[in-house]
């Protein structure tokens, strides 16, 4: 059965669910699906609900199109970033720097209108870990979330390296959504590490909350190299991050400290030696 979002008694539905749960305590509403339903439907809820609840939060499921457009006229304050998404895990796996950054300048444009949601994981998509053939390089997908410009989410377990493969079959969603166990100290230690990069970089955009609208300005770039400098104006991080197995000298771009990474700057040279498969956020 489909619902004729024509007809305002849906439209009145749809608010009072959201506004009774709302009323309970939740900030704002994750639109599924929200690409299937006209934005004239959307622009009507959320104006109707933002008369009760100002502060709420809506972020519509877009998969692809004009991702503007439908922000815009949906009322909506952001959408799912899917194209930064592919590009992220693709250029990795094929060591081709070069697609991410000419998802950055898509993403520079989407900026100018909202902060976009950005994500590695979620889910209805395959982990991250098993996402990429080499789940060594897990890090340097971290990296590009937490530092570039929107509003970075993270898929719980994805902090702690959980694999799972989405699968397109009866209960194909199950593998990427597994039950936490009950309490924190019962995590594997496996999960140690890439848990401590994630508290590493969000320790980073805490104390650099201009990242929310900051754009992203390539400085270097390979097939296996990729230096950026993220920016809101005197504000800025330079990121550098090496696919290669070798120790690679990046621009550092007149950055003088490093804040994340395991990196060493030579400052007369005004570069950074970043270690093979290795990364960098200088300040």
């Amino acid at each position: 059965m489909a619902l004729n979002h024509d007809e305002p008694a849906v439209a009145d539905f749809v608010v009072e669910v959201m506004e009774h749960w709302l009323r309970r305590g939740a900030d704002g509403w994750r639109l599924d699906a929200a690409y299937a339903v006209p934005s004239s439907f959307w622009a009507t809820v959320t104006a109707h609900v933002r008369a009760s609840h100002p502060d709420a939060y809506f972020v519509g499921e877009y998969i692809h199109g004009d991702y503007a457009a439908a922000v815009r006229s949906g009322g909506l304050d952001s959408a799912t970033q899917y194209e930064l998404w592919k590009a992220v895990w693709s250029s990795l796996n094929d060591a081709n720097f070069f697609e991410l950054a000419a998802a950055f300048e898509r993403h520079n444009a989407l900026l100018g209108s909202y902060a976009p949601l950005t994500f590695i994981g979620n889910h209805d998509v395959t982990r991250i870990a098993s996402k990429l053939t080499d789940a060594a390089l897990v890090p340097h997908a971290v990296v590009v979330l937490l530092t570039v410009g929107g509003t970075p989410s993270i898929y719980y377990g994805d902090e702690q390296g959980y694999r799972g493969v989405k699968e397109d079959r009866a209960g194909g969603d199950d593998d990427v959504r597994p039950l936490f166990p009950p309490s924190p100290d019962q995590l594997s230690a496996v999960g140690g590490p890439i848990f401590a990069v994630h508290q590493e970089l969000i320790g980073v955009r805490r104390r650099n909350p201009w990242l929310h609208r900051a754009t992203t300005d390539v400085l270097q770039l390979s097939n296996e190299v990729l230096a950026y400098r993220v920016a809101v104006d005197a504000d800025a991080l330079v990121v550098a991050l090496n696919l290669s197995h070798d120790t690679q000298r990046i621009s550092a771009a007149g950055a003088t400290t490093v804040v994340a990474g395991q990196a060493t700057l030579d400052d007369g040279a005004n570069v950074v030696l970043v270690p093979p498969r290795g990364w960098a956020v200088l300040g």
